[in-house]
């Protein structure tokens, strides 16, 4: 009987995101006849003790994995949950994805009190979200909304909707979705309103490179369909140097090609100013995912997105 110690973060999401995780691998550990036990530790990120400036300002990379990969080099955990678009895209040396399951719905959504639709909000609505890519690409849209940072899990965000005065906030609808909340849902934000950030969506279970049987059991759990997608997406960020702190946007997809009578890989990324004064989108199709986020990456910088990210880091 193998024992299998899983780390998450603690908050509700995540624990409900790794019990999933678990109930699905216990499945197939069944399946394919090996033994196993699970077990959660939670872990506390730097990410989940600085609750009272925006993750711009919090500054640096791995903000919600950098503690659970240290337990995870000391053999104090198995494997971690994260949330793919808190994973960095460069790869903490001895430690790989090993699965990336399933993609949920990867949009943000907007909730509102009444189920308000986005159109529908008076001018100067006060809107609350953690994230400059949401901030830019809203003010793109709407420049009469005053935006405001909100930070905390989920739930203590929907509780500020209803405490502080926000007329919206802008969430990402897998969390709701995998609370099981979708009935507090007003609105799926269309990706040519607001592109979702790298990795949306997606889980990444991380475990060590030297773990055969931990590799073994996740090789069994990964889609293949979403793996190649996210990495397009984060070949994209890793070209960028970005992080969750920073206004980027991607997501990539399979489409249909009746030219060549086949599906191929679509990826649309996008840099945004802070205060949605500019915004640099570009859509690329290709089989490479790798390359095809690399030349993504590359259009959007003759386009000028360096100097953009190079403001909003000073």
């Amino acid at each position: 009987m193998r024992k299998i110690v899983v780390g998450t973060r603690q908050s509700s999401l995540a624990l409900t995101q790794t019990n999933q995780v678990i109930e699905d691998l216990r499945t197939i550990c069944q399946e394919n006849g090996l033994e196993c036990e699970f077990e959660i530790r939670k872990i506390v990120t730097k990410g989940d003790q600085i609750l009272d400036v925006t993750l711009s300002k919090v500054g640096g990379k791995g903000l919600f994995v950098k503690e659970i990969e240290q337990a995870l080099l000391n053999g104090e955990i198995d494997m971690a949950v994260h949330s793919m678009k808190d994973v960095p895209s460069e790869s903490q040396e001895g430690l790989m994805i090993g699965a990336v399951p399933k993609r949920v719905d990867p949009r943000d959504c907007l909730i509102t009190n009444g189920h308000v639709k986005l159109d529908e909000l008076p001018e100067g609505s006060l809107i609350g979200t953690s994230s400059l890519r949401r901030a830019a690409q809203l003010k793109a849209y709407r420049p009469d909304f005053r935006i405001q940072s909100i930070r905390g899990n989920i739930d203590s965000r929907l509780r500020k909707l209803e405490t502080e005065g926000f007329d919206g906030i802008l969430l990402a609808a897998a969390g709701l979705l995998r609370m099981g909340w979708s009935d507090r849902l007003s609105q799926y934000l269309p990706q040519e309103i607001c592109l979702p950030a790298v990795g949306q969506g997606a889980l990444g279970i991380e475990c060590r490179e030297s773990d055969d049987f931990v590799l073994g059991l996740l090789a069994l759990y990964d889609d293949e369909e979403t793996a190649q997608t996210v990495r397009a997406e984060r070949a994209f960020l890793a070209r960028l140097n970005g992080g969750c702190q920073i206004p980027i946007g991607a997501y990539a997809e399979y489409t249909w090609d009746s030219a060549a009578e086949t599906s191929r890989l679509k990826l649309t990324g996008l840099v945004g100013e802070p205060e949605g004064d500019r915004i640099l989108k570009e859509t690329r199709t290709g089989d490479d995912p790798v390359r095809l986020g690399l030349e993504v990456a590359e259009s959007l910088i003759e386009q000028g997105a360096e100097e953009i990210l190079a403001t909003v880091r000073e």
